[in-house]
């Protein structure tokens, strides 16, 4: 284990492949991640695929957490207004700490008001809504935020976290095992 503790959210109408993506590949390099819910119910994505969290949102201990990691899918609509998360995302932002988004889920790093004069990327749909300087490009970091455009861009994403948090040395091996080139 690195140490570095991961939070990853979901909510109704989470995006699957980005959720999966991000924990499997994290846990791949000895990140501990924590899957939260606003419950302790099984929360349904968006193509009716089911994931149990691992804690509730509520009593996550944010001292301890390395990485706050948003998945998007429709359930972007709900974690914009799910105050725990936007009260997390600026303390990390404002610790010096990683957040992180893919899809749509950078418009919950705009409401969190972190974006305004990053370099970001999204699905391109929400582009306009970011506040950001938005770049064509599947995976953006500018300094603590890092952004991926969608769900094809789940593995480099959660391969950029991994490096954040556990190293590049980690993330090319976890990568190299995974049979993808980086």
């Amino acid at each position: 284990m690195t140490g570095a503790i991961a939070v990853v959210p979901l909510v109704p109408g989470f995006e699957e492949i980005e959720a999966v993506t991000i924990i499997d590949v994290l846990r791949r390099g000895g990140v501990s991640v924590v899957v939260a819910g606003l419950t302790a119910e099984p929360v349904a994505g968006s193509h009716d695929i089911a994931l149990v969290p691992d804690q509730i949102l509520g009593a996550i201990a944010w001292d301890e957490v390395s990485a706050l990691v948003l998945p998007g899918g429709p359930g972007t609509a709900t974690l914009q207004t799910t105050e725990p998360v936007i009260q997390a995302l600026q303390k990390l932002h404002g610790a010096g700490k990683l957040t992180a988004a893919v899809c749509a889920a950078p418009l919950v790093l705009a409401a969190a008001g972190l974006l305004t004069g990053k370099r970001v990327t999204s699905y391109p749909t929400v582009r306009d809504r970011l506040g950001g300087i938005w770049v064509e490009e599947p995976v953006v970091q500018d300094g603590t935020i890092l952004t991926g455009s969608g769900p094809a861009t789940a593995l480099p994403f959660a391969l950029k976290v991994l490096a954040y948090l556990a190293g590049a040395e980690v993330a090319e091996n976890v990568a190299q095992g995974m049979l993808y080139p980086i």
